[in-house]
């Protein structure tokens, strides 16, 4: 071979290369090994903190109704998270039969009531914990304490990235703030760092993603290469150090992110129809907030983020319910302030999903840490913390449409009819993303951990 040949065929095969490197990350989003065939590639985890109450939006409960101001039998002398109970309250709004099903849920949620016949709802959620951050990151992690990883990041870990130039897993909190013990929601926990969750929100555009104009293009890939080299060399004298290498993945995702991120971001791309479903431009600020994240989510989604968690409402403050869903003292007037917050923008991302396909192969959650009492707090006209009843749900792919498992008791103070763990709740997440909970581990301390802990069964009567 003579010298022209040579560098013709070396030109050829740099294209090769160059063109491999680009479909490499959509071939190893293709051949992820999963334990079984999967029915979602993609999880929505929309969290609303504070502890939505169930007997006010999802679960009706006419003994409320009948009882109203009657003691709870056998609770009389009750007393929960802020002290002594009342009497039992009924809700404060009707719960009109919605959809073919005729599911009944809160009047407060006209949009979303038009979406319960997609909905897998499970009624007999309880806790292990009535404290609002250990409730959170137990809700997200499988786990009370910190230090553990979230849902998300063992999805993370489980089925890697579907786009190499996004994160894999995304956390975006409300504009009200971080929900309660914050980062530790969407954390790592021991699982190598690149699996926590970024930080990503319509009202935190990224930062610094720009090229300075006295920098040239050759100048700033000339300058990438030669910090690839020294951090490889580096990285590779220190294999143990694992945080190493996900900080280096994380700077090399934030530079193909320059090209990336601003296009995802740019949410005025979209049709005026789309922002008009949404709600983002709405009188409301913090609903029009919302209304962003959620439109967002499914930019993130569509794009190949494999899990997104989208949070409506913070942590706590020093009014009860301002800021979240925690209605000690006035729930009639908090969750009047909440739910139009939710509920239209929620709604119109369920059918954007529906309508792009994208729910065929998107499980979508709505979880919460824990349920409220059926009686009054003392002295208030609000519901104290109830860790032994709750409702979270699901829908999307894999998941049987139009179905309610379990109950709590005829007041909604325990769970009573199948009642389900935080533990099965994921067990059945894992199985529709193609995986064994019981397989999916990671040795730390010891142990082969996993997002079920040592507990965890799949909630059969859920899938379709």
């Amino acid at each position: 071979m003579n010298r022209r040949d040579l560098l013709g065929n070396v030109y050829t095969a740099m294209t090769g290369i160059g063109l491999a490197h680009l479909m490499s990350g959509e071939s190893r989003a293709a051949n992820v090994e999963t334990h079984h065939a999967p029915k979602a590639k993609r999880v929505l985890q929309i969290f609303c903190p504070g502890a939505a109450s169930h007997m006010d939006l999802w679960e009706h409960k006419p003994s409320l109704e009948k009882y109203h101001g009657q003691p709870l039998p056998g609770g009389e002398n009750l007393v929960s998270f802020q002290g002594k109970n009342g009497n039992l309250m009924r809700s404060p709004w009707d719960m009109p039969p919605a959809g073919e099903t005729g599911k009944r849920i809160s009047s407060l949620l006209p949009n979303l009531s038009k979406h319960v016949d997609r909905i897998a709802f499970v009624h007999s959620m309880h806790s292990k914990t009535n404290t609002h951050g250990p409730g959170c990151v137990f809700m997200n992690t499988g786990h009370a304490q910190e230090g553990f990883p979230s849902a998300g990041a063992w999805t993370s870990y489980a089925l890697g990235s579907a786009n190499d130039n996004l994160p894999t897993y995304v956390a975006m909190p409300d504009i009200r703030g971080e929900p309660p013990n914050g980062k530790a929601n969407w954390s790592n926990g021991f699982l190598p760092a690149k699996h926590q969750g970024v930080t990503i929100s319509a009202q935190q555009p990224i930062r610094n993603l720009s090229r300075p104009e006295s920098v040239t293009a050759d100048t700033e890939r000339a300058s990438r290469e030669l910090l690839q080299l020294l951090n490889e060399r580096h990285a590779d004298a220190h294999p143990d150090m694992t945080e190493l290498r996900a900080r280096m993945s994380a700077y090399e995702l934030a530079a193909r992110m320059q090209l990336s991120a601003p296009e995802v971001m740019e949410l005025s791309s979209e049709p005026q129809s789309t922002h008009q479903a949404y709600g983002t431009d709405d009188a409301n600020s913090l609903k029009a907030a919302y209304a962003r994240n959620c439109l967002l989510a499914r930019r993130l989604l569509e794009r190949g983020v494999r899990y997104v968690n989208l949070y409506c409402a913070s942590r706590a403050s020093g009014v009860d319910g301002l800021l979240n869903w925690d209605a000690h003292k006035t729930l009639k007037s908090d969750y009047e302030r909440h739910c139009p917050i939710f509920d239209q923008p929620t709604a119109a991302l369920f059918t954007d999903l529906a309508q792009r396909g994208l729910l065929d192969d998107t499980l979508v959650l709505w979880t919460t840490e824990f349920g409220r009492m059926p009686t009054h707090q003392a002295g208030t006209t609000g519901r104290d913390h109830n860790p032994d009843g709750f409702t979270c749900w699901m829908l999307g792919a894999g998941v049987k449409p139009g179905v309610s498992h379990g109950a709590t008791d005829e007041f909604g103070r325990r769970a009573e009819v199948d009642p389900t763990t935080v533990w099965d709740f994921y067990a059945t997440v894992l199985h529709l993303l193609g995986f064994d909970h019981t397989q999916l581990t990671w040795y730390h301390n010891g142990l082969d951990r996993r997002l079920t802990d040592v507990h965890g069964n799949v909630i059969e009567p859920l899938l379709a």
